[in-house]
């Protein structure tokens, strides 16, 4: 098992690693939209959901990964209503690529922010 740490994406807030990597499989953990200074980044949802994925990008980068190697994608967001912004801007991170990928209304997630995701890349 090894942990994954990059200085390109926000440090984790809690007692916990960006990402591990354990055999062939990487599993991120949630990334919220945060800046490189650790701030909540200033707009709505199109900005939030492009911050967690510019973090996302980091994380993969720093683990010798790609984004066609992720095989699962767990989304929680606060307002569904939000659901297609958020749907168009995976479309966009990942292309023609279109691995599995739930989506969950939360009551709330740190911080006050609106969305979260964590990935699943296998790497076999």
């Amino acid at each position: 098992m090894q942990m994954i740490h990059t200085t390109k994406a926000p440090a984790a807030i809690g007692p916990y690693s960006q990402a591990v990597e354990v055999g062939p499989f990487l599993y991120t953990s949630g990334q919220i939209p945060l800046t490189l200074a650790g701030e909540v980044v200033a707009g709505g949802i199109e900005e939030q959901v492009a911050q967690v994925f510019a973090n996302l990008d980091a994380i993969l980068t720093a683990a010798n990964a790609a984004r066609n190697q992720v095989v699962k994608a767990t989304i929680f967001m606060t307002d569904l209503q939000e659901f297609g912004i958020v749907n168009a801007a995976c479309e966009s991170f990942f292309g023609e690529h279109k691995p599995a990928r739930s989506t969950v209304q939360v009551a709330a997630l740190p911080r006050g922010v609106r969305v979260e995701i964590e990935l699943i890349v296998y790497r076999g």
